[in-house]
């Protein structure tokens, strides 16, 4: 089904994925692809935004590729201008580029006391100020058009806490308020905004057999006892929420922060 048999459906719109080049924001841009959007595929680094739009294109879907860092907001004003050209204004916007950038995070997690300034700086320009420029670029056409759906991806760090990362969580955390406060200014204008919080997620480019071995080790058992569902998330996972509130389904859903965790933290 397509069109107003299916409220899954996005043809005719165009949707911008930040830090979509790798894992869980590859997954996202295959999946809204293959929903019928057109697809921004964003990431820091231009050959894997590349790789992942051919990927889309191959399959016979429709998407382009822009290089830009989430925490420049000159940077993404430009990425939204050649967006805009390629593919039209984006009416959705996932807000997915994470961690601690594009260097990824440290092997050792530091107390915070020990920390400097310097050091929460990279979590709070690609989780905080990330999540804001690409609204700040993305907003205005929403609410010219009357339509958007805008979701963040943030963490169960930023909701329940984890050690060693208070850092990261308080990036996360203001993300989330960040998107109830926008919600809130939005909705007169039939634009949504949401979170997805999400838990540990599979190790890439594993082979079957490396992940087995991986899962009986006893680190990742006694990191598995933790959730009701005992494995790690994968993309598709989180895929499938997205393409949820990105959808006609979810127009009267707002302000919400939804865990897609395998349980690993649990709401009343």
């Amino acid at each position: 089904m397509s069109g107003a048999d299916n409220i899954f459906d996005l043809t005719g719109q165009t949707a911008f994925v930040t830090g979509a080049g790798q894992n869980v924001g590859r997954g996202i841009a295959m999946l809204l692809a293959k929903h019928n959007a057109a697809v921004a595929v964003n990431d820091y680094f231009l050959d894997r935004a590349e790789a992942v739009a051919k990927e889309i294109r191959d399959a016979g879907g429709k998407a382009f590729a822009v290089q830009a860092d989430v925490g420049d907001l000159n940077a993404v004003f430009a990425a939204f201008e050649k967006v805009k050209a390629e593919l039209g204004a984006p009416s959705i916007l996932v807000n997915n580029a994470g961690n601690a950038g594009p260097g990824g995070f440290d092997s050792v997690f530091p107390l915070f006391w020990e920390t400097n300034p310097e050091d929460w700086e990279r979590f709070f320009r690609v989780n905080l100020y990330g999540v804001m420029n690409c609204c700040r670029a993305a907003c205005p056409d929403m609410v010219k058009a009357q339509y958007g759906r805008i979701v963040t991806i943030i963490s169960d760090a930023g909701r329940v806490g984890e050690p060693r990362m208070a850092d990261y969580a308080a990036a996360k955390a203001g993300a989330a308020g960040f998107m109830r406060g926008l919600a809130r200014d939005l909705g007169k204008f039939n634009v949504t905004a949401n979170n997805i919080a999400i838990s540990s997620q599979a190790p890439a480019s594993m082979t079957p057999e490396n992940e087995a071995a991986l899962m009986a080790s006893d680190r990742v058992k006694a990191q598995m006892s933790r959730y009701i569902i005992r494995r790690y998330g994968k993309p598709e996972d989180i895929a499938a929420m997205v393409a949820y509130l990105v959808s006609g389904a979810a127009g009267w859903v707002t302000a919400q922060t939804y865990p897609v965790n395998g349980g690993y933290s649990v709401s009343i």
